[in-house]
C-alpha cells in the first residue's frame, strides 16, 4: 500500500480524500520544481563565474601587452 510518511508518521494515501491526494502530487510537483530550480541555480552561477574568469583573463592580457 503507498504510504506517505510526515513527521515520522505514516499515513494511507489510499485512505485519503481527493483533495488530500491533490495536496500530496502538488507538493510532489513543487520538490520537483525546486530540484529543478537548484540545478538552474547552479548552472547559472558556473556561468556567471566562467564569464567573470574570462574578463579577468582578458583585462590581465591587455595590461601585460602595454
Amino acid at each position: 500500500k503507498p504510504v506517505l510518511k510526515i513527521d515520522d508518521k505514516e499515513y494511507d494515501i489510499e485512505s485519503m480524500s481527493d483533495g488530500q491526494k491533490t495536496m500530496i502530487n502538488h507538493v510532489a510537483d513543487l520538490d520537483r520544481k525546486l530540484q529543478s530550480a537548484e540545478f538552474n541555480l547552479v548552472q547559472l552561477r558556473f556561468g556567471r563565474q566562467a564569464f567573470v574568469d574570462a574578463l579577468k583573463a582578458s583585462i590581465n592580457k591587455d595590461e601585460s601587452e602595454k
